[in-house]
C-alpha cells in the first residue's frame, strides 16, 4: 500500500502534465532558434573579396629606404596582381635600448609621427593617395601592444602600462623583447588613446585599414570597439597576427595561417609526409569560420627573419607552395623581395637592401593573381568557393581539390614530393573541358584521368 507521501506526489505530477498546453499535431514548433547563424558579423570591404596582399619593408626595399624611393615599384605592383600594400610600421624608432644601428620598427616612439628616416607625414599622405589611384589600397602596421622605452607615454602616463613585481616597467612578459615595454589594458584611458590614435590616420591619411602585430595579446573587445570606431570614418580592412576564431566575429577581416605553414615545412624541409597538410586542409573545411580570410603565406618578416628564407624552407617545392597557398581558401601574401628570388633572412635592426636585378618568381605571382582576380572560385570567405577534396591513388604525395562559385570552377593537383608521379584522379564529378592555367591547353576530364607530374610538380585547371 503506497504511502499518502507517494499519493499526493502522484497527484501533483499529474496535475502538472494535465495543465501543460496541448499541441496539436500539425501546429509547427518555431525553428528560429535552430536556423544557423553566421560566426563572422564583419562587414569586409567590398574591394576585399578577391584581394592579394604584399608586404613592403620600406628600410629594405629601396638604396633611398624612403616612401618616395618605393612609389617608383607601384606600377610592377600594380602588374603583377597586388591589390593591397601593407608597410611595416612607419611610426619614429625608439632610442632607448634600442638594437642594432637603426633599431626595431616595432619599438614605436610616436604613434602620431613618421619615421624620418621614411620621409615626411606630405611624403606618406603622397604615397597613400598614389596606391589609390593606381586602384591598390593601403594598410600599416601597428604595434598596439607595446611601445619605446622613451615613448612620452611612459613619462605621462606610468601606469598605461604593466609592471614587474617589483613595480617595473616590464617588456611583454616570456619575450626577450627588451627594447619595448607593456601596456596594460586594463586601463580605460589606454584603450582611448589607442582607439583615437587608429582612427586618426584612417580619418587624416585615408589609408584603408591596419595589419596588427600580436593581436592576440590584447583584449579583443579592445579591438571590437575600435573596429566599429574606424567603420564609423570608412570602411577598413584589418589583418591581425594571430590565428583565433574569435578576432573574426566583430573585429578583424583576416587572421594568420601560422598552421598552414607549419604544415607545409613539415614536409618540404623536415622530410614528413603530407599527413599533416592534409589535416590542415580537412579542419579549415570543417571548422574555420566561412565568413572570415586566412592571410596564406610562405614568407612574412617574421618568418624570413628568424626562421630562414623561402629558399631555406621550401627548396625545390618553393612554386608549388605558392599554388597551394593561391588556391586553398584563403588570401595569398608575397613578402616584398620574395618575387626577385630572396634567398637570404633581411637583417632586422640595420639596412640590408633587397636586390630587384632579377625577378624570377614574378611571372607565378602574376598568374596566380590574375587567376584569382577573375575566378570566383578562389575568392576570399564566403564570395569564394569550398574545397572538395578530389581523391586519387597517391595519397601520400598528391593534394588534388576542386573550387566551385556559380559556375566558375578551379581544380588543383599538386605533387607534394619529391617524387615524380603518374597520378589517377577520381574526378567522375568534375568531367568537362577545362584550360590549363599554366600552358593554355584545353583539357577533358573523363572520370579516371591520369597526369604525370614532376617531383613538386602541380596541374591547375579552370573554366
Amino acid at each position: 500500500m503506497k504511502s499518502s507521501f507517494h499519493l499526493s506526489l502522484l497527484a501533483l505530477s499529474l496535475l502538472m502534465i494535465s495543465c501543460e498546453p496541448s499541441r496539436k499535431k500539425d501546429e509547427k514548433i518555431s525553428e528560429d532558434k535552430y536556423q544557423p547563424q553566421e560566426y563572422v558579423k564583419v562587414k569586409h570591404p567590398e574591394w576585399s573579396k578577391s584581394a592579394t596582399i604584399y608586404e613592403v619593408n620600406i628600410r629594405q626595399y629601396t638604396k633611398e629606404g624612403t616612401f618616395k624611393a618605393f612609389e617608383s615599384h607601384l606600377p610592377r605592383l600594380k602588374q603583377m596582381g597586388v591589390d593591397i600594400v601593407w608597410l611595416m610600421p612607419i611610426h619614429p624608432i625608439g632610442v632607448e635600448k634600442r638594437k642594432g644601428t637603426l633599431g626595431s620598427e616595432y619599438s614605436i616612439k610616436d604613434y602620431y609621427g613618421v619615421n624620418p628616416e621614411f620621409g615626411t607625414k606630405e611624403d606618406f599622405r603622397h604615397l597613400v593617395n598614389k596606391v589609390h589611384s593606381m586602384g591598390m589600397h593601403i594598410i600599416i602596421d601597428w604595434v598596439a601592444n607595446h611601445s619605446a622605452w622613451d615613448n612620452t607615454l611612459a613619462k605621462e602616463h606610468p601606469d598605461w602600462y604593466s609592471k614587474t613585481p617589483e613595480g617595473n616597467f616590464q617588456p611583454t612578459p616570456w619575450y626577450d623583447w627588451d627594447d619595448v615595454i607593456d601596456f596594460d589594458y586594463d586601463q580605460p584611458g589606454l584603450r582611448q588613446y589607442m582607439t583615437e590614435a587608429l582612427v586618426y590616420w584612417v580619418k587624416e591619411f585615408d589609408i584603408d585599414g591596419y595589419r596588427c602585430d600580436t593581436a592576440g595579446f590584447i583584449p579583443t573587445d579592445f579591438w571590437n570597439n575600435a573596429r566599429a570606431e574606424m567603420d564609423a570614418v570608412k570602411p577598413v580592412f584589418m589583418l591581425g597576427e594571430w590565428e583565433s576564431r574569435d578576432l573574426h566575429e566583430y573585429a578583424f577581416d583576416a587572421t594568420y595561417s601560422w598552421s598552414l605553414w607549419n604544415a607545409m615545412t613539415a614536409v618540404t624541409k623536415d622530410g614528413k609526409g603530407i599527413g599533416q597538410l592534409v589535416e590542415y586542409l580537412a579542419h579549415d573545411e570543417s571548422t574555420f569560420p566561412k565568413g572570415g580570410y586566412r592571410m596564406l603565406f610562405t614568407d612574412n618578416h617574421d618568418k624570413n627573419s628568424w626562421e630562414g628564407n623561402q629558399i631555406e624552407n621550401f627548396g625545390p617545392a618553393l612554386k608549388a607552395s605558392m599554388v597551394l597557398c593561391a588556391t586553398i581558401n584563403g588570401m595569398p601574401l608575397c613578402y616584398g623581395g620574395q618575387e626577385a628570388g630572396l634567398d637570404r633572412s633581411l637583417k632586422f635592426f640595420d639596412k640590408d637592401e633587397i636586390d630587384w636585378s632579377k625577378l624570377p618568381y614574378a611571372p607565378l605571382y602574376k598568374t596566380l593573381f590574375d587567376l584569382k582576380h577573375k575566378n570566383k572560385a578562389l575568392w576570399n570567405g564566403n564570395d569564394g568557393g569550398h574545397m572538395i577534396r578530389i581523391y586519387n591513388d597517391k595519397l601520400d604525395k598528391v593534394i588534388s581539390f576542386s573550387r566551385t562559385k556559380d559556375d566558375n570552377h578551379v581544380i588543383s593537383v599538386v605533387n607534394y614530393s619529391k617524387e615524380k608521379v603518374a597520378v589517377k584522379l577520381d574526378s567522375k564529378y568534375q568531367k568537362g573541358k577545362y584550360k590549363d592555367v599554366f600552358s593554355g591547353k584545353e583539357i577533358e576530364l573523363k572520370g579516371d584521368d591520369v597526369f604525370e607530374l614532376e617531383a613538386w610538380g602541380y596541374l591547375i585547371l579552370e573554366k
